[in-house]
């Protein structure tokens, strides 16, 4: 069953959301959004229903999560002439970083970004593919004010609630266009 909190467009994003069982291990339901990608018509959907709950809010540079965040924060931040921090896995980035590790729901992370980057003071807009856990969000979360700033809002694409992350992530608001609430 999925909730769809920006139909009022016409669009109908669940269509677009391939859904792969047992993947990565059986029971577990996969919510693909490379199928959005695919579909240009879906793809745009997403970038202008961010930049319709973005436009008038207070940003100073997105914080996209290693990879798919990046597909979807970088047209986004191009559109609104914002700076994009890279929330990559331990070991990618090549300058001096800091770091946060977090559970998700299959497995344990580690998660860096570029300590130089983070500019004190600045509030960010995080920006993943799909919250489940609220792990993800929650460690660059953290790493954003370890280093001064401010997180203000998280967006998804989709959001998975009957895993929680709404009680899991601590005073910040989250956005998502979809959420999905198991079967």
């Amino acid at each position: 069953m999925s909730k769809i909190y920006r139909e009022d467009e016409g669009f109908n994003l669940d269509d677009a959301i391939r859904k792969v069982p047992d993947f990565p291990k059986p029971g577990i339901l996969f919510y693909d959004i490379t199928s959005i990608l695919a579909d240009p018509d879906a793809f745009s959907y997403c970038i202008e229903a961010m930049l319709k709950l973005y436009r008038n809010e207070k940003i100073d540079a997105v914080a996209a999560i290693e990879s798919r965040g990046f597909v979807f924060a970088a047209p986004f931040c191009h559109k609104l002439g914002l700076p994009l921090l890279l929330v990559r896995k331990k070991g990618k980035l090549p300058g001096k970083t800091v770091e946060r590790s977090y559970d998700l729901e299959y497995g344990t992370a580690t998660l860096e970004m570029h300590k130089d980057d983070i500019v004190p003071s600045s509030q960010f807009l995080i920006v993943d593919d799909l919250i489940a856990t609220g792990g993800t969000i929650n460690a660059t979360k953290a790493m954003i004010e370890s280093c001064g700033a401010k997180a203000i809002r998280a967006f998804s694409v989709i959001g998975l609630p009957f895993l929680h992350f709404r009680e899991t992530v601590e005073d910040l608001p989250i956005d998502t266009l979809i959420e999905y609430f198991g079967e």
